[in-house]
């Protein structure tokens, strides 16, 4: 055996803040034997084994050492390395044999379509020392610049940039313009170039569509390097139901409710995790932690709250099952996110959390000690949605809606707000910024300038989509 008496102990409490060092694949010495040792959590299997070319997808060569009461199976096999590629066959109660799995705590992928896990080191250099020192003494103006890696710009023959490319070019870009961060749209794995990352299945790998996680890893700290932050896009809200992901993982709902009126999102036609269960909340506050602690990150913006804080979002009566108090407010994911929040402030100095929160939920970046949420800052949609609608509007027909540029002040200082102008204001046929100003295409500059002048000046820190700091048509 590999791991140890403590780790078995905090896996099966729940506890452990760093899962990835004992789940996942790690080539490892062991006992004078170079390898790989393979750790993966799937209780309710009557046997789980490690498949790959190295022993021709054969689930009989390798089968993995169940340990004890904790559901966590583990092998270690010499003379594998990084580079190889892997799944889990795993066979569920009553002796199915599951499709083919990918690692949970995979640090990489294979190139999608393909989707099998692949062995990757997840420790570097970095020569970030001077931000990582001063970053949680910075009291500055926030001016984050929102991009999508895939699509930020293309390189000869259509082909996306790599983590080393953008680590040149966005990282100078973005400085150059005077943005303090780079916020990316989820870069953990996902198998649906559509999805823009937000239906991710690979929570602990960088996408490989740009790169290793060693140079994702360069990426972040040539950022730091020129002096601006980087906040990533974190997702816990939901997962898709690709066969290789994590639904029904050992043949039992583990990751997501058995009941789909709590375990499935009619929006996304996606599953949504198990917050409840104490190796659930374990995997996604330890996800979070690993983002900041192994990739020095800045920051994370927390996708969809919203539909995470409320059983009924997006149900109609009788979709959807009460909290034991008879509401609507999802007590177990609350406790995630305050739990998140916590461990990430607490364990790591100088980050922000964000939530994208689209309700009036009270207390969302106030500390959970306060009886808030804990988050850093907010997203405030309703500004957001007020101003852009004036500005949509002709200018004859502006003074019958002056209040919508005047209204975000009564609440201006109720949650450390980000006034977001971000990927969703311009998605799904919305057309551009520039597109949506009235007049002439002289006018719809003037506006559009006069819009980002009024955003700069009032209370928030900034947000902008690529393509919206030169008016992209």
């Amino acid at each position: 055996p590999v791991l140890g008496e403590m780790d078995e102990y905090l896996l099966g409490e729940g506890t452990h803040r760093r899962l990835w060092q004992v789940l996942g694949a790690h080539p490892i010495r062991h006992e004078g034997v170079e390898g790989v040792h393979f750790a993966v959590w799937a209780p309710n299997a009557e046997r789980v084994s490690v498949v790959g070319d190295f022993n021709v997808w054969d689930g009989r060569r390798n089968p993995m050492r169940r340990r004890g009461a904790t559901g966590v199976w583990e092998i270690f096999i010499p003379a594998l390395g990084e580079g190889t590629a892997y799944k889990y066959e795993i066979k569920g109660p009553g002796g199915q044999v599951l499709p083919l799995k990918a690692d949970p705590v995979g640090f990489g992928s294979e190139h999608p379509p393909a989707n099998a896990s692949v062995v990757r080191k997840i420790s570097g250099d970095f020569h970030d020392g001077d931000w990582m020192a001063a970053r949680h003494h910075i009291d500055a103006p926030i001016s984050v610049y929102e991009v999508h890696l895939g699509s930020w710009k293309r390189a000869p023959g259509n082909r996306m940039l790599s983590y080393l490319e953008l680590a040149e070019q966005l990282v100078d870009y973005a400085a150059d313009m005077g943005f303090t961060h780079i916020e990316c749209l989820p870069v953990s794995e996902y198998p649906f170039d559509g999805s823009w990352g937000y239906q991710p299945v690979g929570m602990f790998a960088p996408t490989i569509r740009h790169g290793t996680p060693s140079e994702f890893r360069a990426f972040v700290d040539a950022a730091h390097r020129k002096g601006l932050g980087v906040i990533l896009d974190w997702v816990p809200g939901h997962f898709p139901t690709d066969a290789h992901g994590l639904g029904r993982f050992d043949g039992t709902s583990l990751y997501e409710h058995q009941d789909p009126r709590e375990g499935f999102h009619q929006d996304w036609n996606t599953l949504i995790y198990n917050y409840g269960r104490v190796e659930v909340k374990n995997y996604l506050v330890s996800n979070a932690l690993y983002w900041l602690e192994e990739y020095h990150v800045d920051g994370l913006r927390v996708d969809a709250v919203a539909s995470m804080l409320y059983r009924d979002y997006s149900r109609k009566s009788g979709e959807w099952i009460p909290n034991r108090d008879g509401g609507r407010e999802n007590y177990e994911a609350i406790d995630v996110l305050r739990t998140t929040n916590i461990t990430a402030y607490g364990e790591v100095p100088g980050i922000m959390t964000i939530a994208e929160e689209s309700t009036a939920f009270p207390g969302v970046s106030r500390p959970a000690n306060w009886g808030g949420l804990g988050f850093g800052f907010k997203w405030n949609m309703g500004w957001m949605n007020d101003t852009l609608s004036y500005m949509q509007k002709d200018p004859i027909f502006r003074k019958y809606h002056h209040h919508q540029m005047t209204f975000g002040m009564v609440y201006a200082w109720s949650e450390n707000y980000i006034l977001p102008i971000s990927h969703d204001e311009v998605v799904h046929g919305k057309g551009s910024m520039l597109s949506k100003m009235p007049g002439n295409p002289w006018e719809k500059f003037a506006n559009l300038r006069a819009y980002y002048g009024f955003m700069w000046a009032h209370p928030g820190k900034k947000l902008l989509f690529m393509g919206q700091e030169f008016a992209q048509g």
